[in-house]
């Protein structure tokens, strides 16, 4: 088990299950009521492309990792970087072997542009600021796109897929403020580096600011009922309480 703990763990099990868990989620807000193949063939496509994609990006980060994430696999010494390559290229294979078994629209968002935005940011788009950070937060939120395109109902998901872009631009700009010490280190053009911490704070803040007035606006418009409007609080609007707070 030992051995098997740090394949597991280089994956990033966790985005791993929130990846198979949108696809679940965004079933139901389209009120899907088709093949139950379906759901399972589509998750397990968001499911090996976010593996491919967490380790493509140890393979790449391998030197900022071992300041930045010293506990990382690669970084430990514990996975070869040539190793975490070829499974990466694997995973991804697999999860367009399964992509191909579902509808044509569908392979254009997953094999189209997600697999290539996944490549590219990892291999160059993440040294441009902001850009880096606009790209991430567009493949996370294809996925609820993606559903959409599966289950023949994009309309209901294009809210919950301008969320998720909103906070993951956010989160993603924030990370880029933890980790600057080493990505300083090793000439990394993020975000922080090039702009200064303390305007990459007010645009943290400006951010949050509009993406905690805008998700209310379909609340408020009646587009969603209550129960949107609680789980917007708990899950949108007290995160970027904490941001602008903090």
């Amino acid at each position: 088990m030992k051995k098997i703990l740090p394949y597991i763990m280089i994956t990033r099990p966790l985005n791993v299950v929130m990846g198979g868990v949108t696809i679940l989620i965004s079933s139901v807000i389209s009120k899907y009521n088709g093949p139950i193949n379906v759901i399972v063939l589509s998750t397990l496509v968001v499911v090996f492309y976010t593996m491919g994609a967490n380790i493509l990006n140890d393979y790449f980060d391998h030197k900022i990792d071992k300041i930045n994430r010293p506990d990382r696999p690669i970084s430990l010494g514990i996975i070869a970087r040539n190793h975490a390559l070829i499974i990466s290229i694997v995973s991804f294979i697999i999860g367009t072997l399964i992509a191909m078994q579902l509808n044509k629209n569908s392979q254009l968002v997953s094999i189209g542009i997600s697999l290539p935005l996944i490549i590219m940011y990892n291999s160059k788009l993440k040294n441009y600021p902001l850009i880096g950070n606009i790209v991430v937060a567009l493949i996370l939120s294809l996925s609820f796109i993606y559903a959409g395109v599966i289950f023949e109902n994009t309309r209901p998901l294009i809210i919950p897929s301008l969320l998720c872009f909103g906070l993951t631009l956010i989160r993603e700009i924030v990370k880029d403020m933890a980790d600057y010490i080493g990505d300083n280190a090793l000439g990394a053009k993020t975000f922080p580096i090039v702009f200064g911490k303390n305007k990459t704070i007010v645009l943290c803040i400006g951010l949050s600011v509009l993406l905690g007035i805008g998700s209310f606006i379909p609340f408020l418009t009646g587009y969603y009922n209550i129960f949107y409007g609680v789980s917007l609080i708990m899950s949108v609007e007290i995160p970027l309480a904490v941001v602008v707070i903090s």
